[in-house]
């Protein structure tokens, strides 16, 4: 399936505070922008695949969207594998497409924890609330200071990361959060769960993205500008309970790259360019390491020294990622991964032909990777 699927069209909403807006109305506006850019009218649109909104979960909520929006899609559902389900999503509708259960598909995201609910992200998390672990960051903190322990990671090497993904956030007229970030000023911010610290973690965000996927040939019939090829994708699973995993600095990152990389044929010394989901400072970290940019342990000192900012070896995230574009769990990265490949990134980098992308869901419980390749 190397290339014969293309993402054709990608769109998305304002990211930030978005009062007044629902999850419905974000979806439909990002689709809207994501058919024009496509050039494709929803009546063509015969595949709607939806993650479903993290801050308020509903019943059939993808055929709810398909009859706001005017479609009566052949295949359709609601994918529920919290950050990660944007790629797995291509993955599924990218086999459905080979398959001819559909010929045009839409993937879209949206969700409003900014201005409604925020209690998905505040619960407790199992037995384990009885010991005071609420909210996600306590997961990743327990995950940081383990890897910390077992290889010499320290804060700095958190920070690289921070400072990276606010100083592309900062070049991104889009981007939620336009503030650059030195690692002094990162060093005192406050601790939100030893030892991740406010710059570690992501941003709370309302908004959504979309976009839209056809077979290669289709494309070329369609006369389609800018389509970007999908070389590669994969998924992997981890234990829902953190405390009972066997290895906690091990991610299910390392069998979803595997998989990807074999099947668009590459290792990481070919890629350019990758969009690392950060939703935590520590989770790009690991997943460099998993998907064999270095040893494992090494991922400290591969992201020091500017080797994942604009210029770098991997410059990474290069629209701000979660911790400055939008903290909306993964469609960003994908797009930005297409606007990379097309040439049309704020921080582009040069010559880039091909662009690594991973989504995580969870405590790092999921994760799913997609590699695309040079516009057509």
């Amino acid at each position: 399936m190397r290339g014969k699927v293309v993402i054709a069209g990608i769109g998305h909403t304002a990211y930030g505070k978005l009062p007044g807006r629902n999850n419905l109305s974000l979806n439909i506006e990002a689709v809207r922008n994501a058919l024009k850019d496509a050039g494709v009218s929803k009546d063509q649109v015969d595949g709607l695949l939806v993650k479903c909104p993290t801050s308020s979960f509903e019943m059939m909520y993808g055929q709810k969207l398909a009859e706001a929006m005017g479609m009566v899609p052949r295949i359709g559902g609601v994918w529920d594998q919290g950050g990660a389900a944007s790629a797995s999503m291509i993955g599924y509708a990218s086999m459905a497409i080979e398959a001819d259960q559909c010929d045009i598909a839409v993937i879209a995201l949206a969700d409003n924890p900014k201005t409604g609910s925020r209690n998905a992200y505040e619960k407790a998390w199992g037995d384990d609330g009885m010991y005071g672990w609420f909210g996600t960051p306590a997961g990743y903190a327990m995950i940081a200071r383990r890897h910390m322990q077992q290889f010499g990671t320290t804060a700095k090497h958190l920070g690289a990361i921070a400072v990276s993904c606010r100083k592309h956030g900062a070049a991104n007229p889009n981007a939620q959060l336009q503030m650059p970030l030195s690692l002094d000023q990162y060093m005192e911010s406050k601790l939100i769960a030893s030892p991740l610290r406010r710059d570690d973690c992501c941003l709370v965000s309302d908004g959504a993205a979309a976009i839209v996927l056809m077979s290669e040939k289709r494309a070329k019939q369609m006369q389609v500008n800018h389509a970007v090829p999908i070389l590669g994708f994969g998924q992997g699973q981890t234990s829902v309970d953190v405390a009972l995993r066997p290895d906690l600095t091990t991610t299910a990152a390392k069998i979803s790259g595997a998989t990807a990389f074999q099947m668009a044929g590459l290792t990481p010394k070919d890629i350019d360019v990758g969009q690392f989901y950060d939703c935590f400072s520590i989770a790009p970290l690991m997943t460099i390491e998993d998907y064999g940019f270095c040893k494992k342990g090494d991922g400290g000192h591969f992201v020091s020294g500017g080797c994942i900012e604009l210029g770098g070896d991997l410059p990474i995230n290069t629209s701000g990622g979660l911790l400055s574009e939008t903290g909306m769990p993964g469609m960003q990265l994908i797009v930005e991964g297409v606007r990379q490949m097309r040439g049309q990134s704020t921080s582009q980098v040069r010559n880039a032909k091909t662009c690594i992308v991973s989504n995580q869901g969870g405590i790092m419980h999921t994760h799913s990777t997609v590699i695309l390749g040079q516009s057509l």
